[in-house]
């Protein structure tokens, strides 16, 4: 049975809010709901800490990471969870005991764990949040739609894709987005699958990125078990907002390996191949980045370079250079290129996609010279 209580301001404002419920207003937020309904994806619910766990902390909206306690209350959201060296976790079918599965706010039921985490933080969960009508609050109301962008006009487009987690695709990102700042550009980056967090929206400002926006800003906490619709939706969505911002480049994290289903779905759609100009592909091995570039191209993805962790490893890069003839670009080689000369071209001219080809040689021609490598991935 289905019980609608007031919440009062008072208690919402001792409460800490994870960093994936930063779009929702606060001042929507009347009412506490419980009973039987089961929670949804991208649901807000108010819950209590009582075991501790991998999760001791949690990515705050206004930017840091706040130590929790037990006892103390929380609001995060309902979503999936797919992170191969984490957890694999799935939305419950009721307000029962679950587990915190990420720091930037998800609540769920753990189906798996890697070797290396502990068990998941335990949570209680109160109540969905609900506002004045009693209806549940869902990040879903609060995304962008901003799917109307003039697609001629959109900046010139890079994604990093990756063989799978911790192949270094978020510091790459980070690296290339800072080698295009110096270079003179106007960067916005955003992180279009995978999880939402805090984390990876400050490394890119750091990097110097003008704008940054994630999976949450489309009204989602993850991308996984999302409908090939639903995924789609959001990388529109977020490319075409940033389009909207008067930049010159855009990076896009594409996060989960290239295998995995829902990145998969959005590779192979036109949307993503017709706004994607340029993929840097980042691996933590040779045969990762030999195998995982051969599958872009394959599928006539423009792949133009290989990064990564792998190029930590002056071996690892050596095989790749004699098996493959992709450039192999640092994080010294992501900074200091020379971007604006590079993509200048492409950029005034707004050119097909099939042009980055010209770039494409300078590019080679700059990973010719002599290798520094005392700065890797």
């Amino acid at each position: 049975m289905k019980m609608v209580t007031r919440i009062g301001n008072n208690r919402l404002e001792s409460v800490k809010f994870a960093y994936n419920t930063s779009r929702v207003s606060r001042d929507v937020i009347k009412t506490l709901l419980q009973g039987e309904r089961k929670p949804r994806v991208g649901d807000l619910v108010l819950a209590q800490i009582v075991e501790m766990g991998q999760h001791n902390r949690l990515d705050l909206p206004e930017g840091r990471s706040a130590h929790l306690f037990l006892g103390e209350e929380i609001v995060v959201c309902y979503g999936n969870s797919y992170v191969p060296d984490q957890y694999e976790a799935v939305v419950p079918y009721s307000l029962d005991v679950c587990s915190l599965v990420s720091g930037g706010g998800i609540a769920a039921k753990m189906l798996s764990y890697h070797d290396d985490m502990k068990m998941p933080t335990t949570i209680k969960p109160i109540g969905l949040l609900g506002d004045e009508a009693g209806k549940a609050i869902n990040l879903s109301q609060f995304g962008l739609d901003c799917m109307t962008s003039n697609y001629q006009q959109r900046p010139f487009t890079i994604a990093v894709a990756e063989t799978g987690l911790n192949a270094g695709n978020t510091i790459s990102a980070a690296f290339l987005t800072r080698g295009l700042s110096r270079s003179g550009l106007s960067v916005g980056a955003a992180r279009v699958t995978g999880t939402g967090t805090g984390k990876y929206i400050w490394h890119m400002k750091d990097a110097g990125a003008k704008t940054v926006l994630d999976i949450s800003d489309a009204g989602l906490p993850s991308t996984y078990l999302a409908s090939g619709g639903d995924v789609e939706r959001v990388f529109l969505n977020l490319s075409s907002s940033l389009s909207q911002s008067g930049l010159d480049v855009l990076v896009l994290e594409i996060a989960g390996g290239i295998f995995q289903k829902e990145t998969a779905a959005l590779m192979r759609c036109d949307s993503f191949r017709s706004r994607v100009d340029a993929i840097l592909f980042a691996a933590g091995d040779s045969m990762g980045a030999v195998a995982g570039a051969r599958w872009l191209q394959e599928h006539s993805l423009p792949v133009v370079a290989i990064t990564g962790s792998l190029t930590r490893s002056p071996l690892a890069v050596r095989e790749v250079r004699a098996t493959n003839e992709l450039p192999v670009l640092d994080c010294e080689g992501l900074t200091a290129t020379d971007w604006k000369s590079l993509l200048n071209r492409h950029i005034v001219g707004n050119n097909a996609a099939s042009d980055f080809r010209i770039s494409l040689d300078r590019l080679h021609a700059i990973m010719a010279m002599p290798q520094h490598s005392s700065l890797l991935c």
